[in-house]
């Protein structure tokens, strides 16, 4: 998606060679005009999926999950990474390692938001090694609903997560693809 990548060059920050920080208009604070387009663009990949669940993980996911659940007319799930009070012990969990992070959390979904009617569509800010989506697809595979795919706003190509995940036949549709970043630029793929 040409506009989320010219907003990358623009505002994105590389820090490493492995961390891009989108924090002024992707996960810490969020372009709503921007994020609508992209919701837009998901929507149209997948618009014939009959997607009845867009499923992400706290926190960043959550907005724009929401601006593309409002084109599939259908809720928004998100996994909890923490347990709180409210959540029963009826759940579907998933240990999952945080790239970000470098910690693992135990991800916490309600059996009563997700169950073997729905076809779910994965949505996530950032798809690094793949983590946080195969904790993701194991939530899905429990709840024994289908899976009709994965849509990343940036994926870092070069960590290799959305090759594996489209070699076990999964559709991933990133609408960024970043094959290399250091202190000389950013690199985009297809």
């Amino acid at each position: 998606m040409d506009l989320l990548k010219k907003r990358i060059l623009e505002d994105g920050t590389v820090i490493g060679n492995d961390i891009l920080k989108v924090d002024s208009f992707l996960n810490h604070q969020i372009d709503v005009s921007l994020a609508n387009e992209m919701g837009k663009d998901i929507y149209a990949h997948f618009k014939d999926s009959k997607i009845t669940k867009v499923l992400t993980i706290e926190a960043s996911g959550i907005g724009l999950a929401c601006l593309a659940a409002q084109y599939f007319n259908c809720n928004v799930v998100y996994a909890k990474k923490s347990k709180t009070r409210q959540l029963t012990d009826d759940l579907y969990t998933s240990k999952v390692h945080s790239f970000t992070h470098g910690d693992d959390n135990i991800i916490r979904v309600s059996k009563k938001h997700i169950d073997s009617s729905d076809t779910v569509l994965i949505l996530d800010d950032f798809l690094a090694s793949g983590e946080a989506v195969r904790g993701l697809i194991d939530v899905v595979n429990q709840a024994g609903a289908k899976l009709a795919g994965v849509a990343i706003a940036i994926e870092k190509g070069f960590q290799g997560g959305g090759d594996e995940l489209r070699a076990k036949g999964i559709d991933v549709y990133s609408l960024a693809i970043v094959n290399k970043m250091d202190e000389n630029g950013i690199q985009f793929g297809n």
